[in-house]
């Protein structure tokens, strides 16, 4: 059966993923652990969407937990797996790393592991701009080294994509990462910017700018993402046949691993963005300014040549019209 196992189906990007595959008609089984990083509701509100449509079957479990999910496997037999579960936030992994370790290590190894055990056919798995830290070159390109992550959640998902390669040449196991750069959209996340500042600004409170408003961010519609992330899940990573092992290039391999970064490309002053969430609020924001908080850098910037190369998707949502289709929904899902 066309099954795809979606790790993390309550989360912002997994929720969006999931809904899309069942209206292809694809079976999908969702994993969360509902974890309370933030708000349980919204995640349960996500949750409750993908429930009411056919071909959709959901488990609680944590994929830190490596019995319970092999068994999971065991029963479900899934064709693809699609891992978005992880311990998200720069921020909060400045603070807390210990729970990065155990989702995002261990978790990772789990779905590794249970993935090659059941011969999945294809891997696809969410790293994260964060992996480019210190590197000042922009845009960003696959082929850049990604050796000097300036926060434990960027060396996490850094290690996840060297632990998928691994597996992809000891066992063939096809993996492809995906570099998302700064998500947002209906649905998304309490603890990013988009989220808070709505709920200051509606509230008739000052906002914290950080970096002074100055800093650039490829800002990337959440239906961008979904629809680069399933045409790249639809295509199996392959060995590059122009793999240079004396010039490696870090994005591609001799073995069936790939990676991609997901960015709309068109990178945004962050007060440009506050401004495009005023004129969609109609209200002027109050604002706070600070110095750039530890973990952030100061720009991120994406080359998406390979993935369009790859899948012929290049992203297109204008920062102004996604704010603006953010706001709609906020103002509906936390309507008096």
């Amino acid at each position: 059966m066309n099954t795809v196992l979606v790790t993390g189906c309550a989360g912002f990007i997994g929720m969006h993923c999931a809904e899309r595959l069942l209206t292809q008609g694809v079976q999908v089984v969702g994993v969360d652990n509902l974890n309370a990083y933030y708000d349980v509701a919204l995640k349960q509100a996500r949750l409750a969407r993908l429930q009411v449509q056919p071909g959709f079957r959901f488990k609680r479990l944590d994929v830190a937990d490596g019995v319970a999910l092999e068994r999971l496997f065991s029963q479900t037999r899934p064709t693809r797996v699609l891992h978005l579960a992880a311990q998200a936030g720069v921020r909060y992994s400045i603070e807390q790393p210990g729970d990065y370790t155990q989702s995002n290590l261990l978790g990772f190894a789990n779905v590794l592991q249970s993935c090659r055990t059941h011969q999945v056919r294809h891997l696809v798995f969410a790293s994260s701009s964060s992996v480019y830290g210190g590197n000042a070159k922009l845009p960003y390109t696959e082929a850049d080294a990604v050796d000097h992550p300036i926060s434990y959640y960027a060396a996490t998902k850094k290690a996840n994509e060297v632990m998928a390669h691994s597996y992809a040449h000891l066992y063939r196991l096809p993996c492809t990462g995906l570099r998302f750069f700064t998500v947002y959209g209906p649905w998304g996340r309490p603890d990013m910017a988009l989220f808070k500042f709505t709920r200051a600004i509606l509230a008739g409170e000052a906002i914290d700018v950080y970096g002074h408003g100055q800093m650039v961010r490829d800002f990337t519609y959440i239906d961008d993402i979904v629809e680069g992330v399933l045409r790249v899940l639809d295509k199996p990573a392959t060995p590059d046949a122009a793999y240079d092992a004396l010039a490696p290039n870090p994005g591609t391999s001799s073995a069936p691993h790939r990676i991609f970064n997901i960015g709309n490309s068109r990178p945004t002053v962050l007060m440009d963005y506050i401004a495009a969430l005023e004129s969609a609020l109609g209200i002027s924001a109050q604002k706070r300014l600070l110095p750039v908080q530890p973990g952030d850098v100061q720009a991120t910037a994406a080359d998406t040549s390979a993935l369009a190369q790859w899948v012929g998707f290049v992203p297109s949502t204008s920062v102004r019209e996604g704010v603006a289709r953010f706001v709609r929904w906020y103002q509906e899902f936390y309507k008096p």
